[in-house]
C-alpha cells in the first residue's frame, strides 16, 4: 500500500470515534457486507476505514435508530436518493400502521382485564344450504393472512370463470385452527359455484354441508383487528348463553366484493352451530 493511500486511513477506533458506531456495530456491519473496511492489515488483522466511508456508516447508524432491519437497510444503500428516501418514508409508515393496531390492542385488553365488556353486537341465526365451493387451503400465520386471501379470492373468481361455471354466493374463509403471529392454522377460502369445476394445483372442490349457523354482521372498521375479536366473542358468548353448541369451524362471511365504506356493513362473524 502507498504512503498516499496509507494516510487516508483510519483506525477502526478513529473510525468510530468519527461516526459515533460502536466496534461491534462495525464489524457485524462488515459481515453482513454493509459497510467494508477499505483495508485489512494481513498479518495483524487490523481493520482501516477511509474517511469517506463515514458519510455511509453514519446513515446505517440512523437507520439503525429507526429499528429498521439490516437486510432492509441493505437495500436502501444499494437505491439513488431519492428512491432511498421513498423506501425510508414506506418504512416509516409501516411502523406507524403497526403502532396503530398496537394501540387498539391495548385499548382492547385494557377494556376486556378491567371487566367493561365489549360493544354491543347484534346476533341472529340462518340456515344454510348445502352448496358446492371451490377452495384453497393452507397454513400460515397471520401476517400472510391478507395477500393469501385477496390473491385466492381472485384465482378462485377466474377457476370458476375459466370452467364456464357460475359463482353462486358470498366467498368465504373458514378457520379450521388458531391464527396468529406464533400458529399457522389451517385457513381455507371457500366460493360457491354452480357448474362443474376441476381441481387444478391448490383449487379443489368439495360440498358445503347444508348447516345452522349463529352470526354478526360487521363493517369494514370492524373488521381490523383487534377489534374483529369482539365480534367473535360476541358470537361465541351468544351461542352458549342459548345453551347451543358449535358444529363446526368459524368463518368470514364476505358479502362485499373489494373494499367498502368504514362504516358500512362488510361481513358476517358466523358459527355453524347444532340444530335445535
Amino acid at each position: 500500500m502507498s504512503l498516499t493511500a496509507a494516510l487516508d486511513l483510519l483506525s477502526i477506533g478513529a473510525f468510530a470515534r468519527r461516526s459515533r458506531l460502536s466496534h461491534k456495530a462495525l464489524r457485524v456491519y462488515a459481515e453482513l457486507g454493509l459497510l467494508a473496511p477499505a483495508w485489512v492489515d494481513p498479518e495483524s488483522g487490523y481493520r482501516f476505514y477511509r474517511a469517506g466511508q463515514i458519510e455511509r456508516a453514519r446513515l446505517i447508524g440512523l437507520l439503525r435508530r429507526l429499528d429498521m432491519p439490516l437486510a432492509r437497510i441493505g437495500q436502501v444503500l444499494e437505491l439513488p436518493g431519492s428512491e432511498a428516501a421513498r423506501e425510508i418514508a414506506t418504512f416509516w409508515a409501516e411502523i406507524e400502521a403497526d403502532a396503530a393496531v398496537k394501540r387498539r390492542l391495548v385499548a382492547y385488553l385494557e377494556r376486556h382485564l378491567e371487566g367493561r365488556g365489549e360493544p354491543m353486537y347484534s346476533v341472529d341465526t340462518r340456515d344454510v344450504p348445502a352448496q358446492e365451493v371451490a377452495t384453497i387451503q393452507r397454513s400460515l400465520t397471520v401476517g400472510d393472512l391478507p395477500a393469501f386471501i385477496e390473491d385466492g379470492f381472485n384465482r378462485l373468481q377466474t377457476a370458476i370463470r375459466e370452467a364456464d361455471a357460475k359463482r353462486d354466493g358470498a366467498f368465504f374463509v373458514v378457520y379450521h385452527g388458531e391464527v396468529n403471529n406464533d400458529a399457522d392454522g389451517p385457513v381455507e377460502l371457500c366460493l360457491p359455484f354452480r357448474g362443474t369445476v376441476g381441481a387444478s394445483g391448490e383449487i379443489s372442490t368439495r360440498t358445503e354441508e347444508a348447516h345452522r349457523e349463529a352470526y354478526t354482521v360487521i363493517t369494514r372498521q370492524q373488521l381490523d383487528f383487534p377489534g374483529i375479536l369482539d365480534a367473535y366473542a360476541a358470537v361465541e358468548r351468544w351461542i352458549k348463553d342459548e345453551g347451543s353448541e358449535m358444529a363446526g369451524s368459524p368463518r368470514e362471511v364476505y358479502f362485499v366484493d373489494g373494499d367498502a365504506p368504514p362504516d358500512e356493513p362488510f361481513c358476517d362473524i358466523a358459527f355453524p352451530i347444532a340444530r335445535a
